[in-house]
Parts: structure tokens; C-alpha cells; sequence
């Protein structure tokens, strides 16, 4: 880490040279390249059919296609499960404690001068889980903890992550700064999942089990997060505000008190609230949708892994001009309203999805080309909206909160899979279910005055929202 310059800097406004902004912005662009590889290899393709195998077995079915519909079920810490409903858990308790520790985390992180630090800690205990689970063999007890691990630390990382857009971007540059990070992050997890995809379908002429194929690309997904994460943090400044200027060392008990005082401030602007309801909604389904394509594909419509990890690796290069096709289409029309007719279309697909029939591949590969168009951008202007809507000095609790059903954080649509899936032992009504999550997100962000909301924060209104 001392190749890294950590030297502060007071007050964290964005510099006023385009140039050094343009440094930062290709250094934080890069931090997308390095921990989207998570995401796209390990939660979205390999995770979900890798535990409820491990489950399966360890429950007595012969397979998976068996353990669908049937009754197996494993007991995790004394707690009956159906195997197939494994996954889903492990991401839910993942949330739970997401919940409980990112706004914590981003409220020391704000009263720290050192957030290039936090990033590069966060990062490396999240890939170094990831990389373990290479050694969890057989056990899906082993290979769920160091999952949830991993997840939490995913999680805490993206919380200082975001929190260095509005210190790196003026006003009307946000949307597309971040709209281009979060195409970047897909083109960086399409390539490596297209190494990914090549390893587990040549296994056997490889001389490895498929399995053992699953774990090895565990072991490079990790790699690759810190790799990039080392080269990512180098043109990053350590800006910091009142808080941290004021503070000697970042405490916990400070830090709760101060997130205390935060949820306080934001009563007093109820458009970051209304905001961040929307967001909670739409994004829990958004990463439900995607977390369970996987299991989805695999066992209720009986497809193979080699067509499942292909479709997700034509979304990551449709998402990457989908994300940036949006951020235009959100010059010309508004963030918010691009978002809204985005949310239009994830109602649409997820509904495609319940009728989708089981053994019709390409089908399955259409519906993943209308997920890769509106996939990226719809999270990536959520993201710089919320981000005029934080007072200076508090990104990173602001974000601490936000992250809680940011990508690493799907409360609500978890809780709800999981119980349809414990129920019926199947995924497709609790896919369809989603489209709840998008019409109640859509109705709230319709609601949010953006300009009262940004105006409240005490910044600047961009030239378009």
C-alpha cells in the first residue's frame, strides 16, 4: 500500500482543473473494472447453482434437477432449509448485516482523512474470501460463510467507492461519469467471464472436475479485484470535510452518534427520504432479478450452464452500451426520467420471464439482451442523483445508507425469494413477484421533487435532472 499516495487533502470539493478531475474519474472508472467481476462471475452465474449443488448433495439428491420440487433440505446452524433455498439465505443474512454495519462504516469512513485506505481494507478482505472459497472443497457450510464474508465486504467497499463521485465530478458532469464507470465495470466482468465460460465448458480436456473449474475461477475473480483495486486507487486524491477535519480518530461510538445526528438531517429534506424509498424498491428488484437468473435458468428452466454463462456474457457487453446509451438518452430527457421509463421496461421483462418455458434457450437469451439494455444505466443514474442530494462532507454515511439496497444489498427482494422458493421449491412466481418492487419504486420516485431536494442539500442544481 505505499505505493499509494494517502496524503489529504482539506476540503473535497472536485478540483477545479478538468484535467486532474479526468485523472480521478479514469482511476475511480477503474475501481468499476476491478470489483464488477464479483458481481458478474461469482454472484450472478457461478454462486447460486455452485451452493445449491453443494446443498443438494449434502441433502441426498441425486442431483439438482431432482433437488427442485423435492423434499431435501439441509440444516445450517440447526435451522432447516430446502437446499435449493440456501443461496437465497446466505444473501439475505449477508444483507442483515450490511444493514446493520454500512452506515456505521461510511460514518467513520466521513470522519476519517483516509478513504483511499478504507477502499484498498475493504477490497482485500472481500477478495481474499473470494479467493478461499477455492479451498472449501465439499463444504457448503465453509463455502457459504466465506460467501456471506465476501458479500459484506463487497458491500462496505462500494460504500467509500461512491462516496468519491461527488468529490471527483461537478454538477453536470455526474450522470455521465457515472454511467460510464458502471459500463467499464461490465466490459472488465465480460472479459474475465469469458475466460470463466471457456474453463468450466473445457474442464474435462483440462483434467479438473467442473467444480473444481467453479473454484479456480473463484480464485481469479479475487485476484483480479485486488490487482485492479491497487492500480485504481493511484490517481485518487484523500480529500476531506468538517467532519474529519474536526475529528482526531474515527470512533465508533462518534460515529454512531453521528449517524444518528444524519438520520435527523435528513428528515428535515424529505425528498432524500422519498428518494431512497424509491431507490430501496426498485433496486431490491433489479438485484433480485439478476442475483437469481442462475438458479432460475438452471433448475426451473432446465437449462445448461454453458447456455446460462453465455447469456449473462452477452448481457455484460449489451449492459456496456445499454448504460451508456442511457446516460445519453438522460442528457436529453433527465436522469429521472430516464429512470422511469427504465422501470417501465424492467415490469415488462420480469413478466417475459414468468411465461419464459423451460428447455427454450434462445428465448432466455432475448429476455437477457432487454435486461442488458436497461441494466446498467439504471442503477448508474440512480446512483449520481442520490449523489446531488448529500450535503458536502457526508458522502460517505449518506452512501453508507444508500448501499443498503445498492448492488450488494437486496433486502427485501431476498427475503421474498427465498420464502417463495422454501415454499414452493421453485423460482419462477418469485421472479414474477418482482414486478411489485418496480411498480412501488417507480410510483415513490415519480413523487421526489429532485430540485427541492438538491437545493435542501445546499448544492448546486445541475443544468438538467
Amino acid at each position: 500500500m505505499s505505493s499509494v499516495p494517502t496524503d489529504p487533502v482539506a476540503g473535497n470539493a472536485p478540483s477545479a482543473d478538468p484535467r486532474q478531475r479526468r485523472r480521478e474519474q479514469r482511476g475511480w472508472y477503474l475501481y468499476d473494472w476491478a470489483n464488477q467481476v464479483f458481481i458478474t462471475s461469482v454472484v450472478t452465474v457461478l454462486i447460486g447453482p455452485y451452493l445449491s449443488g453443494l446443498a443438494c448433495a449434502e441433502a441426498g439428491a441425486p442431483d439438482t434437477a431432482a433437488c427442485t420440487g423435492g423434499a431435501y433440505y439441509v440444516y445450517p446452524l440447526g435451522l432447516q432449509l430446502h437446499a435449493n433455498a440456501l443461496y437465497p439465505a446466505t444473501t439475505t443474512a449477508a444483507i442483515l448485516l450490511q444493514i446493520l454495519l454500512l452506515p456505521l462504516i461510511g460514518s467513520m469512513a466521513d470522519h476519517s482523512k483516509h478513504k483511499k485506505s478504507w477502499l484498498f481494507s475493504l477490497a482485500t478482505l472481500g477478495a481474499v474470501a473470494t479467493t478461499g472459497l477455492f479451498l472449501t472443497g465439499d463444504s457448503y457450510l465453509a463455502a457459504s460463510g466465506l460467501f456471506l464474508f465476501a458479500n459484506v465486504a463487497y458491500g462496505a467497499s462500494l460504500v467509500i467507492y461512491n462516496a468519491f463521485l461527488p468529490e471527483i465530478t461537478a454538477p453536470d458532469e455526474r450522470d455521465r461519469v457515472s454511467t460510464t464507470g458502471w459500463a467499464i465495470g461490465y466490459l472488465g466482468g465480460a472479459l474475465l467471464l469469458t475466460a470463466h465460460l471457456a474453463l468450466v465448458l473445457s474442464h474435462e480436456r483440462l483434467g479438473v472436475t467442473e467444480g473444481e473449474a467453479v473454484r479456480i475461477a473463484f480464485a481469479s475473480v479475487g485476484i483480479w479485484w485486488i490487482g485492479f483495486t491497487i492500480l485504481a486507487l493511484k490517481p485518487l486524491r484523500n480529500r476531506f470535510g468538517e467532519l474529519a477535519a474536526r475529528s482526531r480518530r474515527p470512533g465508533v461510538a462518534m460515529s454512531v452518534r453521528q449517524f444518528g445526528r444524519t438520520l435527523g438531517d435528513m428528515r428535515k429534506n424529505p425528498n432524500t427520504i422519498l428518494f431512497l424509498l424509491a431507490f430501496i424498491f426498485f433496486n431490491d428488484g433489479i438485484q433480485a432479478a439478476v442475483r437469481y437468473a442462475a438458479p432460475y435458468a438452471s433448475q426451473d428452466l432446465a437449462l445448461d450452464q454453458d447456455v446460462l454463462m453465455g447469456t449473462i456474457l452477452m448481457i455484460q457487453f449489451v449492459a456496456f452500451g445499454g448504460a451508456l446509451l442511457v446516460g445519453r438518452i438522460a442528457r436529453r430527457i433527465g436522469a429521472k426520467n430516464a429512470v422511469l421509463g427504465s422501470l417501465v421496461v424492467w415490469c415488462v421483462l420480469v413478466t417475459l420471464g414468468y411465461l419464459l418455458p423451460a428447455g427454450a434457450p434462445l428465448l432466455f437469451m432475448a429476455l437477457g439482451v432487454g435486461i442488458g439494455i436497461v441494466l446498467g444505466g439504471t442503477q448508474a443514474l440512480a446512483r449520481s442523483m442520490f449523489s446531488q442530494l448529500i450535503p458536502r462532507g457526508r458522502e460517505a454515511e449518506y452512501f453508507g445508507i444508500y448501499q443498503i439496497s445498492d448492488r450488494g444489498s437486496t433486502f427485501l427482494g431476498s427475503l421474498a425469494v427465498t420464502i417463495a422458493v422454501n415454499l414452493t421449491g421453485e423460482y419462477r412466481i418469485a421472479i414474477f413477484s418482482l414486478i411489485v418492487f418496480f411498480i412501488l419504486g417507480g410510483i415513490l420516485l415519480w413523487r421526489t421533487d429532485l430540485r427541492r431536494g438538491i437545493r435542501g442539500a445546499g448544492n448546486d442544481l445541475p443544468s438538467r435532472i
